[in-house]
């Protein structure tokens, strides 16, 4: 776990892009900024051009850090979905992080609205956490949520108008959840903001922690609620919904194709909406 934790109790952050401002809502009890970051998606330089596949009827597209999948459009407003917390094998792959989450913005966006869980390797000790982030400021974790290898998620980001958007997560295992409410000036950055919405399996420190497999989406969770979908200007429902907007991310080392890959998604399932992303050796 990082040094450095500070408690907050309902101040403003400033954000390090200058000019939005994050408000923390809720009991200081629940809250630590620790100096992590769930990033948007990095395209390398050299990274080859994204390919719609026909059949699967999605756009794959390799990067750094993200696999899963996103959906591309317009004025998002919701999104939400579910997984499971895989054990992370810390003697393959010390030193290492992976992280699993919803949210919105970050596809090509310098921004993420997001909510999610940690499965971490601190040397060969495994470590995990629940969080929230309003890319670019540091994570905050969520204390009161507790989390175990095997637990079922839950959460969903809202965009609530006039720069509001709210972060919820339920732990589905043991009923624990938390929500909070939060004002965001600088959504979106130099691009349009809420033009995405994400299910990811994300890279979040120098290496991808060994998570063998990690399932998304209400087939493999069986969470209330716990579908992956979202709500943009003109569709409201399952990943699938999206059409020719759904893309498929892969993480490979320094974003090439076949460069090696770092982490896989699957195709999505019957449901059209849940999928596993599967570690691969780096």
């Amino acid at each position: 776990m990082p040094s450095g934790k500070l408690r907050i109790s309902g101040i403003l952050l400033l954000l390090v892009a200058g000019t939005a401002l994050a408000q923390v809502s809720t009991e200081p009890s629940m809250q630590k900024l620790i100096p992590r970051q769930h990033r948007p998606r990095y395209v390398a330089p050299g990274t080859p051009a994204p390919v719609y596949d026909p059949i699967r009827h999605v756009t794959v597209s390799y990067n750094t850090i993200w696999a899963g999948y996103a959906v591309t459009g317009t004025d998002f407003t919701y999104v939400q979905g579910s997984w499971r917390v895989s054990a992370v094998d810390c003697t393959q792959t010390p030193n290492s992080f992976s992280s699993e989450w919803v949210g919105i913005d970050g596809w090509s966006s310098d921004t993420v609205e997001q909510t999610g869980t940690d499965a971490d390797c601190i040397g060969k000790n495994p470590f995990y956490y629940v969080w929230y982030e309003f890319y670019p400021v540091d994570t905050i974790v969520i204390s009161d949520v507790s989390i175990t290898p095997g637990d079922r998620f839950s959460a969903w980001v809202s965009y609530d108008g006039d720069k509001l958007y709210t972060v919820s997560i339920t732990n589905d295992t043991t009923g624990q959840s938390f929500s909070t409410q939060v004002a965001f000036a600088g959504a979106g950055g130099p691009v349009p903001e809420r033009n995405s919405a994400e299910w990811i399996e994300e890279m979040d420190g120098p290496q991808l922690a060994d998570f063998g497999t990690d399932r998304f989406g209400e087939f493999y969770t069986h969470a209330a609620g716990g579908s992956n979908s979202a709500t943009d200007s003109g569709v409201s429902g399952i990943i699938s919904d999206f059409g020719d907007g759904v893309q498929l991310a892969i993480s490979a080392k320094d974003g090439a194709n076949g460069g090696p890959n770092t982490a896989v998604p699957s195709p999505l399932d019957a449901d059209g909406a849940s999928f596993k992303v599967t570690w691969k050796s780096e």
